[in-house]
């Protein structure tokens, strides 16, 4: 059985905080640190659709969505979905493509996670959820996360929400072979994540990210 280390959170130099370049999701990929990669830039899915256009089924199409209640994950996706929305109109809406839910760094307040209130009202839309993100900083929300999925028996994810290049390849999910749609969420409850969290100055790269391009640096 092989193991593919997929990553379901990462961010191109679109978003307003991403760092990662084209040459970055080849190489990560042709140096085999990892065989999956979604991108999921900040309310847009262009850079996503070109990667993939590019580099195929290693490319999964994803967009972090600005929800009015916290962020949220739409993997495979076709078309953007529009920021503000609740988080009920949001998942509709990745559903209404077919798409997957994933709901990263839940119950976390520094970064706008879904908190549980809101998470259970959307539970029977949910396909995964993250129990742990690689550039994380409250343990705490990784247990409750953990202790949500086994209740609710959700498919658990490993994501590094790398913003540049820096612990990429640290955080991920093991499983079985390069997904699609339709396995994705039960090759991942068949999985196992990494749970490696990114050097600290990892955390510091959304920032140096706007600073770049508030100066214009590249």
């Amino acid at each position: 059985m092989a193991n593919i280390k997929i990553d379901l959170h990462t961010h191109s130099i679109l978003s307003p905080d991403g760092g990662l370049k084209e040459r970055d999701y080849v190489e990560l990929l042709e140096q085999e640190k990892l065989d999956c990669i979604a991108v999921t830039d900040h309310n847009r899915i262009d850079f996503a659709l070109s990667m993939q256009q590019k580099l195929g089924k290693q490319i999964i199409v994803g967009e972090e969505i600005s929800s009015s209640d916290g962020e949220i994950i739409g993997l495979f996706l076709s078309k953007p979905i529009s920021r503000d929305l609740s988080a009920i109109e949001t998942v509709k809406e990745i559903k209404k493509q077919n798409g997957l839910v994933c709901i990263p760094h839940p119950f976390e307040t520094a970064r706008k996670g879904i908190n549980e209130k809101v998470l259970l009202k959307i539970i029977e839309q949910v396909d995964c959820i993250e129990v742990f993100n690689g550039r994380s900083l409250q343990s705490q929300t990784r247990e409750l996360a953990r202790q949500f999925v086994k209740t609710y028996t959700l498919a658990p994810v490993g994501s590094s929400d790398s913003h540049c290049r820096i612990g990429i390849g640290n955080t991920y999910t093991i499983i079985s072979e390069i997904p699609n749609r339709k396995n994705l969420v039960s090759l991942l409850r068949e999985g196992k994540v990494n749970e490696k969290a990114a050097p600290k100055l990892a955390y510091l790269c959304p920032k140096i990210n706007r600073l770049k391009k508030c100066f214009k640096f590249s």
